[in-house]
C-alpha cells in the first residue's frame, strides 16, 4: 500500500508518537488528516461515527489514549483501563462499519505477562498476567489484538496491532507526576543541574532492566508496516538492546552534565525487573532494525527539551 495514495487519518496526532509519526508523514510527502479531540470526543460512538463519516479516510492510525507511568496508573487504574478499552473498541468497530481499508494500532510492551521469559517473545501475550500496578491500562490495550484478529476472522477486516519497547525522544510527556523513566530522569537532573543541588532523587533501585526504542525509529517501523505488513501477528518494535535503569541514569545523568549524586529512593516501585524484546520478527517481516543508539537517542532528546526548555521546564 502506498500511503501518499491513500487519505490517512490519525488520532492523538497532538500526542507523544502521534506528532513524532506525523512529522515523518510528512517529510515523505504525506498529508494525514488529525482530528482535535476537542471536535470528536473518541469515547463516545457518535462522535466517532461522526468522524469517519465526515473524513472517510482509507487508512486510520489509531494512537489515541490515555498513557502515563507506574504513579499515573497506580493512582487512576480506572480512567486508564475505562478510557483505552472504549476508544479502543469504539475505533476498530466504526473503521470496520466505515469500510476503512486498512487500522493499525498500538499496544505497549506491558501487556506481556510480568513474568515472561526475556527477550519477550510476541507468543507470550495472554501467557500470564502482566505487572500489577499497570494492568488496567496493559490489558485494554491487548484487547486490540483480540478484537483486530475476531474482525480479520470474521469480516476480513484489514486490522493490524504493533508493539512497540519502551518508547523516548521529542515530545514525549516530561510532567514528573506522570512521565515515563526517560522523561522524568531528564526532567529531574537538568532541574537539579540548575538549582546546583548535591544530590537527585531516583525512584526505585536501579536493577530492573528495560528495552528502550528512539521515537523516530519506531514510527518509521509503523509506517513500514501500514504500507507492508497484512497478517494478525503481532510485531515487537525496538532496539533489542537491554540495559539497567541505573546504566540509563548514569548515561541521562552524564549527558545533561549534572555532577551530584544519585540518591535512590527504594520505596518506590521498581515495575517490572526484566523487560527486554525479541526482535526477531521485525527483523524478518518488515526486514527493519532501529538504527539510533541509546546514547545517540538521548542526546538528541535532551538537546530537543534545552530548546523547548521554557514551556517544557517551567510547567
Amino acid at each position: 500500500m502506498d500511503l501518499k495514495k491513500q487519505k490517512v487519518l490519525v488520532t492523538g496526532a497532538s500526542g507523544f508518537v502521534g506528532r513524532n509519526l506525523i512529522e515523518l508523514m510528512r517529510a515523505r510527502r504525506i498529508e494525514p488528516l488529525t482530528p482535535a479531540r476537542a471536535d470528536f470526543d473518541l469515547r463516545e460512538q457518535a462522535r466517532v461515527r461522526r468522524m469517519l463519516a465526515e473524513l472517510k479516510p482509507d487508512v486510520v492510525f489509531h494512537l489515541a489514549g490515555l498513557v502515563g507511568g507506574i504513579g499515573a496508573n497506580r493512582e487512576r487504574p480506572a480512567d486508564f483501563n475505562y478510557e483505552n478499552l472504549i476508544m479502543g473498541t469504539m475505533m476498530l468497530h466504526e473503521c470496520w462499519r466505515a469500510r476503512v481499508k486498512k487500522y493499525v494500532t498500538l499496544l505497549g510492551g506491558c501487556s506481556y505477562p510480568a513474568n515472561a521469559p526475556n527477550p519477550i517473545k510476541e507468543t507470550e501475550l495472554f501467557q500470564g498476567y502482566p505487572q500489577a500496578e499497570s494492568a488496567p491500562y496493559s490489558l485494554a490495550k491487548a484487547m486490540s489484538v483480540v478484537q483486530a484478529t475476531a474482525y480479520r476472522a470474521q469480516y476480513g477486516f484489514n486490522a493490524i496491532a504493533l508493539v512497540p519497547g519502551n518508547l523516548y525522544g521529542p515530545h514525549d510527556n516530561f510532567d514528573l507526576q506522570s512521565s515515563h523513566v526517560i522523561p522524568a530522569l531528564i526532567r529531574k537532573f537538568l532541574a537539579a543541574k540548575e538549582a546546583r543541588a548535591p544530590e537527585a532523587v531516583v525512584w526505585g533501585t536501579g536493577r530492573p532492566v528495560r528495552d528502550f526504542v528512539y521515537v523516530t525509529d519506531a514510527c518509521e517501523a509503523v509506517l513500514l508496516a501500514a504500507e507492508t505488513h497484512d497478517r494478525p501477528d503481532i510485531i515487537n518494535i525496538s532496539s533489542g538492546v537491554p540495559v539497567t535503569i541505573a546504566e540509563l541514569t548514569g548515561t541521562i545523568a552524564e549527558l545533561t552534565g549534572y555532577p551530584g549524586r544519585v540518591a535512590w529512593d527504594t520505596t518506590k516501585p521498581d515495575g517490572q525487573m526484566m523487560k527486554g524484546f525479541d526482535v526477531t520478527r521485525m527483523k524478518q517481516v518488515l526486514g527493519y532494525e532501529c538504527r539510533t543508539s541509546l546514547r545517540e537517542g538521548l542526546r538528541q532528546t535532551i538537546g530537543w527539551v534545552l530548546a523547548n526548555r521554557d514551556t517544557l521546564l517551567r510547567a
